[in-house]
């Protein structure tokens, strides 16, 4: 009686495992309508999920709401205290602008080392051989482009023109190994004007090398490096990049610095060509003199 009771029940058990199966399989397969069941059980899940989700929801985005008031009150906080640093700023700047115009016209100079006018351009051609030296640029002798004119972008130096036509320039980057390459730079955040040369490109680091550096000059890790302006090319105060590391050179007299340029030479797009406004020392232009020294 025991052994067919629990025959019985197997045969049950699989007869279910077989129902439960072929169920399945009914609802896996891909079929454009549903089945009454179906429907109803789904129905039924997604009411019953509304009921719920519906509260937790609502709870859950009065908890948003309030994280986001708290993240907005200091974020508020916050942009107060760069917008009065930024007024603080800006009249500063206001009145150095002011008194820069006034010791000009003390002076009787019009025209200083930061004076240029801006030509826009765009990056249309690189050659893979040459992706860390040269580029080439939509804008040529058309408009008003020449050799030896600064090139920048929006986050600091790049390089100088080499060679023009009417419509193209081609550009060659502050990151060439060519040694004959040279831009006089200034050294910014120190207790005075620290000058130098960069003067080569570590490829290994992706660096520029600052050097000609008094060996007694004391520089630091985060000092920023500008042009000077002082080299007839490109005009004072483009950013060149930041210093990473400060060293002897090979020789032991002057101090080497490593530079991290400001502007990322493997993404160039938009750029900027500086047509120099140089300035004039009593009556004579100086500027091919310094061409010759800094190119």
């Amino acid at each position: 009686m025991f052994h067919f009771l629990s025959n019985k029940r197997l045969i049950l058990l699989l007869l279910g495992v077989i129902l439960l199966v072929g169920l399945i399989s009914f609802s896996l397969r891909d079929r454009d309508n549903v089945s009454l069941p179906e429907q109803l059980i789904k129905d039924g899940v997604g009411a019953g999920q509304m009921v719920f989700s519906g509260p937790a929801h609502f709870v859950t985005g009065i908890f948003d709401n309030v994280d986001s008031l708290l993240n907005t009150y200091q974020e508020n906080k916050y942009l107060k205290s760069r917008l009065e640093e930024f007024a603080g700023v800006k009249a500063e700047v206001t009145d150095l602008r002011s008194e820069n115009a006034e010791l000009k016209e003390l002076v009787g100079k019009k025209e200083d080392l930061r004076d240029f006018n801006p030509i826009q351009g765009t990056v249309i051609a690189r050659n893979p051989d040459q992706w860390e030296e040269k580029v080439i640029i939509n804008k040529g002798s058309k408009s008003g482009v020449s050799e030896n004119m600064a090139v920048m972008t929006a986050q600091g130096l790049i390089g100088k023109v080499t060679l023009t036509t009417p419509f193209t320039s081609t550009v060659e980057l502050v990151s060439t190994q060519d040694p004959n390459y040279r831009v006089s730079a200034l050294v910014l955040g120190g207790k005075k004007e620290v000058f130098g040369l960069i003067e080569g490109y570590d490829s290994e680091r992706r660096e520029l090398l600052l050097k000609r550096i008094d060996a007694d000059i004391e520089l630091k890790e985060g000092q920023q490096v500008v042009s000077s302006g002082l080299g007839g090319i490109f005009p004072k105060g483009i950013v060149i990049g930041e210093i990473t590391e400060v060293a002897i050179d090979e020789f032991g007299l002057t101090k080497l610095a490593y530079v991290k340029p400001a502007a990322d030479f493997s993404l160039l797009n938009h750029v900027v060509i500086a047509d120099r406004v140089v300035p004039e020392v009593d009556g004579e232009d100086n500027g091919e003199t310094a061409k010759e020294e800094e190119s």
